[in-house]
C-alpha cells in the first residue's frame, strides 16, 4: 500500500512523482486513465485492460528496460520511463495510419508472396514496423544479470490466495515447511513457510512418474532473477482472473476487466473511471459497483441480473439493462459511449461513458495443469477447462492437486479447500462435507450471447487477440479455409500467440469456433500449453543450470 512519501521519476521526459510504493500505472492514473503503448500490428490506441500483470495494456521502457508492465513495477526514484512502441507518443503516433490503410486486416503470416523477389522486403519492413519495444540498453542487460536461485521443499504451493494460505497453514501445523510461490507484489508472510513472491513457476518438464522428487520448476521472480525447484508434491492454488469480451472497438483504452478497475481504484470513487458501464449481472460485477460507486453510470448484462446487483445499483439511482448484447464502443482514442442491443432483435441505442469495466466471467489459470499432463474437463457453468479432482483435491497426475477457484471450488469453500488439499497431501483425512463445485453442465449463456451478436452487424473493428491485433474476421476466415479446432487456427493466424499466453482470447475463440464448427468446445479443444506460463526474461532462464546434479536429500 502506498505510503505519502513522494518518488520522483521520469515518464517520457517530464519529471512526475510517485507514492512510496506505488506502481508506474497507480501514478500516472492520478491524471486519467493513461495510454502508454500502442497496438504491434496496427499501431491502435491500447490503455491497461486487467491491472495485474496478465495483458499488454501498459508496457513501458524503464531505466532502458523493454516490455516492463506498469503496473508491476514499483516506483523507484529516478526512474526513467518512456513508451516502447510509439512515436512520437501514446497519443499521436504516426504508424496509427495503418489502422486506416488496411481496414481489413494485414495478412503479415501468409501476404505478400507475389512477386516472389520483394518478400523479403515485405517482412523487414513488417518486422520494423511490428512489436512493442526494441531490445534492452546495455546497461539494463548487464543489469538483470544475477545468481540463480536453486531450492529443494517438500511441498511447493503455487499461489497465496486463500485457498494458497489456507493450505500453507494447515502443513504448517502438520510441522511442515512449505514454499509459496506467488506473483503478488504486496503478499503477506505466512508464518513457518517460505515465500518467494513477485514470482511465476512452471513445470520444466511434466511430472515424473516414478515418485520420489517428481516435480521440477522454473521460473522467474521479478524483474530477472531465475530459479529452479525441486518437489515431492505440488499444489496449484492460482486463482481467477476476469475475462474480456468480442465487440467493436473492445481494446480501445477504457475497456477493462474487473481486476483492472479494482487495481485502478483504490478506494470507491478514487481512481480514473469517471463514467462507467459495468458488463455483468453477478457476484463480480456487485463487488465492481460497491468499488467505483458512484463513477456506475449503467449495468448491462449478457442475461439477468441477480437481485443483489438490482439492489446496489437501484440504490445509487443507475439504469439497469438485462439480456443485451454489447455491440461496440465509440471514440477512437479513449471509450466515448457504449452501442447498446437488447436481444432478441431490439432497437440500437447508446449510452454515453468513459469506460466499459467487464465483470461477467470469471475463469480459472488452469496452464499448469495443462502442463503437467493433468485430466482436464470443460465446465459449462464458467465455460472454461478445471482439472479433474477427487473431493480431496487431486488430480490425475500423483502428488499435484488443486485448491481454491482454479480447481473449480466456489462460494466459501475457497478458504476450505485450500486445508483440504494440504491435508490430502500429506494423505491425512479431512472431515466435513464435499466442497461446492462450478457446475459440469448448465446453460453455457455466452454460447448463445455470442451466436446472437456476431450474427448481427458489426460496427467497428473487432480485435480477438489484442496481443498480436489478431481480428475476429480473421478466425472466421480460418475457418472458412478449412481449419478446424482451436489449436490449428491458433497456428493459422497467431490467436492465443501473445504475451498473455491467450488468456484474454481463447476463451472466446473457443466459444465462437464452436459455434462455427457446431461442434462443442470441448471437441474444438485447446492450446498446446508449452512452458513458460508467463513471459519469462532471457537472462533468467541463461542462468539456470540446464538440469538438476544429483538427488537432492529429503
Amino acid at each position: 500500500m502506498a505510503s505519502g512519501t513522494e518518488r520522483r521519476f521520469s515518464w517520457r521526459g517530464r519529471p512526475t512523482t510517485a507514492r512510496d510504493g506505488e506502481t508506474i500505472l497507480e501514478a500516472l492514473a492520478h491524471d486519467g486513465l493513461p495510454s502508454v503503448v500502442r497496438s504491434p500490428r496496427y499501431h491502435r490506441p491500447r490503455g491497461p485492460l486487467c491491472g495485474v500483470g496478465q495483458c499488454t495494456g501498459c508496457l513501458v521502457r524503464v531505466n532502458g528496460r523493454p516490455n516492463v508492465r506498469a503496473c508491476r513495477q514499483v516506483v523507484a526514484s529516478g526512474d526513467v520511463v518512456e513508451n516502447g512502441n510509439a512515436w512520437p507518443s501514446p497519443r499521436f503516433d504516426l504508424l496509427g495510419v495503418l489502422d486506416t490503410a488496411f481496414p481489413s486486416g494485414i495478412d503479415t503470416l501468409h501476404g505478400f508472396r507475389r512477386p516472389a523477389f520483394l518478400t523479403g522486403l515485405y517482412q523487414r519492413v513488417v518486422r520494423r514496423l511490428s512489436g512493442y519495444s526494441g531490445p534492452p540498453s546495455p546497461e539494463a542487460a548487464r543489469a538483470l544479470a544475477s545468481a540463480p536461485d536453486v531450492r529443494t521443499a517438500t511441498t511447493v504451493i503455487v499461489g497465496a490466495g486463500p485457498a494458497g494460505r489456507a493450505a500453507a497453514r494447515a502443513l504448517v501445523d502438520a510441522g511442515e515447511r512449505p514454499l509459496v510461490v506467488d506473483r503478488g507484489l504486496r503478499v503477506p508472510e505466512v508464518p513457518g513457510a517460505e515465500l518467494l513472491a513477485r514470482s511465476t513457476a512452471t513445470f520444466l518438464p511434466p511430472p515424473s512418474a516414478d515418485g520420489g522428487w517428481a516435480f521440477s520448476l522454473v521460473g522467474f521472480t521479478e524483474p530477472a532473477r531465475g530459479f529452479a525447484i525441486r518437489a515431492r508434491r505440488v499444489i496449484v492454488a492460482t486463482g481467477g482472473y476476469d475475462a474480456a469480451l468480442w465487440f467493436g472497438g473492445a481494446d480501445r483504452p477504457g475497456v477493462v476487466t474487473a481486476d483492472g478497475a479494482l487495481a485502478l481504484t483504490p478506494a470507491p470513487g478514487a481512481g480514473p473511471l469517471r463514467r462507467a458501464v459495468v458488463f455483468g449481472g453477478g457476484d463480480r460485477a456487485a463487488t465492481t459497483i460497491d468499488r467505483l460507486h458512484e463513477s456506475v453510470v449503467a449495468v448491462v448484462a449478457p442475461g439477468e441480473i441477480r437481485p443483489e446487483v438490482v439492489r446496489r445499483a437501484s440504490d445509487l439511482g443507475v439504469p439497469l439493462y438485462p439480456r443485451t448484447l454489447l455491440r461496440s464502443v465509440t471514440g477512437r482514442r479513449r471509450v466515448r459511449s457504449v452501442r447498446l442491443e437488447s436481444r432478441g432483435g431490439g432497437a440500437p441505442f447508446h449510452v454515453e461513458c468513459d469506460s466499459v469495466v467487464l465483470a461477467h466471467r470469471r475463469l480459472p489459470h488452469p496452464q499448469l495443469f495443462f502442463q503437467a499432463g493433468a485430466r482436464m474437463r470443460w465446465r459449462g457453468g464458467a465455460g472454461a477447462y478445471f482439472p479433474e479432482l477427487t473431493d480431496a483435491g487431486a488430480t490425475s497426475v500423483p502428488g499435484l492437486f488443486a485448491a481454491g477457484t482454479v480447481a473449480g471450488v466456489v462460494g466459501d469453500d475457497v478458504a476450505t479447500s485450500g486445508e483440504r488439499a494440504a491435508k490430502a497431501a500429506l494423505g491425512a483425512p479431512f472431515d466435513g462435507p464435499a466442497p461446492r463445485w462450478i457446475p459440469a453442465d448448465g446453460p453455457a449463456e455466452l454460447e448463445g450471447y455470442y451466436r446472437e451478436l456476431l450474427g448481427g452487424p458489426r460496427p467497428g473493428r473487432w480485435v480477438a487477440c489484442p496481443c498480436e491485433d489478431v481480428l475476429v474476421a480473421e478466425i472466421e476466415e480460418a475457418h472458412r479455409a478449412g481449419y478446424r479446432g482451436v489449436e490449428v487456427v491458433k497456428r493459422y493466424t497467431g490467436v492465443g500467440t501473445g504475451l498473455c499466453q491467450g488468456r484474454y482470447c481463447l476463451p472466446e475463440t473457443l466459444l465462437t469456433l464452436a459455434r462455427l464448427e457446431g461442434r462443442t468446445p470441448p471437441e474444438v479443444g485447446y492450446i498446446t500449453q508449452r512452458p513458460p506460463v508467463h513471459p519469462t526474461p532471457l537472462a533468467a532462464l541463461a542462468a539456470l543450470r540446464e538440469e538438476f546434479a544429483g538427488e537432492p536429500a529429503p
